[in-house]
């Protein structure tokens, strides 16, 4: 009786545990929406999911041949917890901001793997404790509901498209896979998609299969389980081709799409195991993720679908407006640069991902400083879509303590470049291409940009004048009002602040 007691006790402590681990997901998910409390959220979020993990390894059971039992391989348990702990902290602690999104994408990566080796294990433990009958059918000593299928099912299906596209994502990222496309490669993944989605709808309706002569037995034959490991087949392959062809500024998309559906996959996982904590954790990122992405769709003027089955990256789809002749284009010294800079009443820092390889956020915030100490106005102007991934340019900024308040967003901004002396544009590229806007034939066509064309200079750091990173053109550097200044971001920021400083 008395042993009864405190395990009821312990499962309720462990519902309280996971009550606060929920809290404080939700917390930590308010609190990243501002850099100031950003660091505050994660550690926030860190102690609930912590609370979370010690609650189940301590205090969840489960059923053993009538017997309630608590977790085993304690040992093994947190063997696993400190390899990855240390190299979860060694990653962070290593990585550069510039890889910061294929780390991302990696990371995603695991969580997709992690939901689909869950419902693995979980359909598994069925089979494994199943009597197997003469007539080839596996009769399960336990109810394998029909919402259970679906747990394990989504679970398996949507962890490994992540799992899969994820690690596709970062080989993208990281430039070692190239973007791959050829010809009926839309109608070959749409295929895949419909036989994907037909063998789900198979397996769900025909397992579990009930014995007539003994209700409470359920079976799976082989067709069924062979049915279950081709469909994990069909889904890595999916998450491998769905993300192969996808490149260029389409890339931040992805990745958000990515997130969310690792997201799902884990709150798959939590209903489950009746875990509320992960349900919460994985609804939470599942939601944010979506909208994540569809903001960033609507920011692009693009439908998700179109982003997913209309890539703009490739080589194909930028081969003639890559070779457009635009005339000629002029550069500025750096000792003019700085004469205009210093008297300009206004300068508005767009950055782009050319900052980011340069690693130059400390130094454009020290320019600032210094336009600042003669008197200008200095502002920054954020594309939702610059960079490798969502947010980007914030993380960046806000890593070289950049005052978040300077910060405008892509419609702010543009309302003030009709008033500013000097816009200048570090590594941006396809985020300010006026072709988004006055070029029907321009694979990005009807993408809102920066419209930087309406200050009354323009000045571009670029390392060169090859196209950006979605493969186009930028008519922009072409423009009468635009002035090229070549160089590394860094290196050119560097030897501006020493100039500006010498005008006294």
């Amino acid at each position: 009786m008395v042993e009864a007691n405190f395990l009821n006790m312990g499962l309720h402590v462990l519902t309280i545990c996971y009550l606060i681990a929920s809290v404080t997901f939700i917390l930590g998910l308010k609190m990243l929406s501002h850099p100031e409390s950003a660091r505050r959220g994660n550690l926030v979020a860190a102690a609930g999911m912590a609370i979370g993990i010690f609650g189940t390894i301590f205090l969840f059971e489960h059923e053993v041949d009538g017997e309630k039992v608590h977790l085993g391989n304690i040992a093994l348990i947190f063997l696993a917890l400190a390899i990855g702990s240390v190299l979860g902290f060694v990653s962070a602690k290593k990585i550069q901001m510039t890889a910061m999104p294929e780390m991302v994408s990696l990371f995603n990566g695991m969580g997709g793997a992690c939901a689909m080796l869950i419902s693995l294990i979980e359909f598994n433990h069925y089979i494994h404790s199943a009597n197997e009958s003469v007539d080839g059918t596996t009769w399960l000593t336990q109810e394998l509901t029909t919402v259970s299928v679906i747990a394990i099912i989504a679970g398996l299906v949507i962890g490994s498209i992540s799992f899969g596209g994820s690690i596709i994502a970062w080989g993208k990222l990281r430039g070692i896979i190239k973007d791959t496309t050829f010809k009926g490669q839309r109608n070959l993944n749409m295929v895949l998609l419909f036989v994907l989605v037909a063998a789900i709808a198979l397996f769900i309706f025909k397992t579990p299969v009930t014995d007539d002569s003994n209700p409470a037995a359920w079976g799976l034959t082989s067709f069924n389980l062979s049915l279950f490991y081709g469909i994990l087949a069909l889904s890595l392959m999916y998450g491998v081709l769905f993300v192969l062809p996808i490149g260029g500024a389409d890339m931040p998309v992805v990745i958000s799409l990515l997130n969310s559906f690792t997201g799902v996959a884990a709150a798959s996982a939590g209903f489950m195991y009746n875990n509320q904590a992960m349900l919460t954790g994985g609804i939470l990122v599942g939601a944010a993720g979506t909208l994540l992405t569809i903001l960033m769709c609507k920011a692009m003027n693009r439908s998700l679908l179109n982003v997913i089955i209309g890539s703009w990256g490739g080589a194909a789809a930028a081969e003639g407006a890559a070779s457009a002749e635009h005339g000629a284009y002029k550069e500025i010294s750096l000792s003019d640069c700085a004469m205009v800079m210093s008297y300009a009443n206004k300068v508005m820092i767009v950055p782009g991902y050319g900052l980011a390889v340069a690693q130059a956020q400390h130094t454009c915030h020290e320019l600032e400083k210094i336009l600042e100490e003669k008197g200008v106005e200095v502002k920054y102007a954020i594309h939702p879509v610059a960079g490798r991934m969502p947010g980007h340019m914030n993380v960046l900024l806000a890593e070289a303590d950049v005052n978040y308040e300077k910060l405008l967003e892509m419609e702010q901004a543009n309302d003030e470049f009709k008033t500013c002396d000097v816009v200048l544009i570090l590594g941006a590229n396809d985020v300010v291409n006026p072709a988004a806007k006055n070029d029907l034939a321009s694979p990005i066509y009807g993408m809102p940009i920066l419209e930087v064309e309406q200050a009354k200079n323009v000045i571009v750091n670029k390392r060169s004048m090859k196209p950006g990173y979605a493969g186009i053109e930028n008519s922009l550097f072409y423009q009468p009002k635009t002035s090229m200044l070549f160089g590394d971001a860094k290196k050119v920021l560097q030897d501006l602040c020493a100039e500006i400083k010498t005008l006294g």
